[in-house]
């Protein structure tokens, strides 16, 4: 009985080492707007929401996102593209923790704690493009390294 119970956690273990890719998520789906993420990096998924789908071009709105981290934050980037039939159209970086200006509550937080974020975010923007596209969002710290990386799906047919 016990070696048919390993055989099968190994099992269970190859399967998982052999998924090399994170589900996709739905952030939301209304009427004429769905945002949907996938997590790119192959070793770490995180749990990310928002309230009120339709606020999100015109309005502030509240975000959740958590996950473990697998590195520390002294420093942190972001590098956001636009990526419209396979091609980037629009690249945007930004330090968003860094020595003398830290953006976000979690600078400074250490590999293996929780990061969760609740609050309001404002993008600043009048309307979200129409159109189908892809947002690729990475997140790297001071040693180069992913600390999130994810491709977000936006499908908008609103006409404003």
């Amino acid at each position: 009985m016990k070696t048919s119970n390993v055989l099968l956690f190994v099992l269970v273990l190859l399967y998982i080492n052999a998924s090399t890719e994170w589900p996709t998520h739905t952030v939301c789906k209304e009427d004429n707007l769905e945002i949907h993420y996938k997590s790119c990096d192959p070793q770490q998924d995180f749990a990310f929401s928002i309230d009120h789908c339709p606020d999100v071009a015109t309005h502030t709105f509240n975000v959740r996102a958590a996950m473990v981290l697998r590195h520390s934050i002294k420093e942190l980037y972001v590098k956001l593209d636009m990526i419209i039939n396979g091609k980037t159209v629009l690249t945007y970086s930004e330090t968003l923790c860094g020595p003398g200006h830290s953006k976000l509550i979690f600078c400074g937080m250490k590999k293996g704690e929780h990061l969760y974020y609740e609050g309001p975010v404002t993008l600043g923007i009048k309307e979200i493009p129409q159109g189908d596209y892809t947002l690729s969002a990475k997140l790297t710290n001071q040693d180069h390294v992913t600390v999130a990386c994810a491709d977000f799906t936006v499908k908008n047919y609103l006409d404003y």
